[in-house]
C-alpha cells in the first residue's frame, strides 16, 4: 500500500507545530524540538510504529507544546488512514526495566481515552492524541516506579499497537458496515 501520508499544521498563540507523517514507512524520523523528552518519546513512537515521522514544534512552554504536538500527530495519523479498511484493533504490552505497560485501541470513529499514567502532563498528551485521531485508547500501567520509564514504555507499546491497527486489510473490519449481498447456489 502507498499514499498512507499526510501533513498538518497547527498555529496558536502558544505554539507553532508541522507534522508530516507517512503510515507506510520505515520508522525514520526527523524531529525539530525544543522539549528534549518529547522529542526523544517522538522517536521512540515514530520507531515502534514504523511510521516516517517529520516534525517541527516550537511552543512558549512545555505544557501547550506537548499537548499541540498530540493534538497534530493525532490529527496527521487520522489523516493519513483515510477510508481504506485496516486490522483496526490491536494491543502491545510492554516491559522497560521497572515498568510494564499495555496499551489497547480501537481505530474507530468514538473517541475515548482511560489512560494510566503516573505524570499528569504524559496523561494528557495521549488523551490529546486519542481525541484528534478519533481512536478509542486504553492504557495500563502494569508495573512501575520510575515515570520516564513508564512513559517511555507507554510510547513504544502505542507505537507498536498503532502499527498493527494500521496494519491494511481487504475488507472493513465491522458488523455495522453496508452488508455484502450473497448470492445463492
Amino acid at each position: 500500500m502507498s499514499g498512507r501520508k499526510a501533513s498538518v499544521e497547527r498555529k496558536t498563540k502558544e505554539t507553532d507545530v508541522k507534522i508530516s507523517i507517512d503510515l507506510d514507512g520505515s520508522g525514520k524520523y526527523a524531529i525539530s524540538c525544543q522539549e528534549q523528552f518529547l522529542r526523544h518519546m517522538l522517536e521512540t513512537f515514530s520507531k515502534y510504529s514504523s511510521y516516517d515521522l517529520d516534525v517541527m514544534a516550537v511552543g512558549d512552554n512545555e505544557h501547550h507544546l506537548v499537548e499541540d504536538v498530540a493534538i497534530t500527530l493525532g490529527s496527521a495519523v487520522r489523516q493519513a488512514m483515510g477510508d481504506a479498511p485496516v486490522e483496526r484493533i490491536a494491543s502491545a504490552v510492554v516491559p522497560m526495566d521497572d515498568a510494564l505497560v499495555e496499551v489497547t485501541l480501537d481505530i474507530i470513529d468514538r473517541p475515548y481515552a482511560d489512560i494510566d499514567c503516573p505524570d499528569p502532563l504524559w496523561h494528557h498528551f495521549f488523551r490529546s492524541f486519542a481525541m484528534s485521531s478519533g481512536i478509542t485508547l486504553h492504557v495500563i500501567v502494569k508495573r512501575g516506579f520510575d515515570e520516564h520509564h513508564v512513559v517511555e514504555a507507554t510510547f513504544k507499546a502505542l507505537g507498536t499497537a498503532m502499527r498493527k491497527a494500521t496494519t491494511a486489510r481487504a475488507t472493513l473490519l465491522s458488523t455495522k458496515a453496508k452488508p455484502q449481498v450473497r448470492r445463492g447456489k
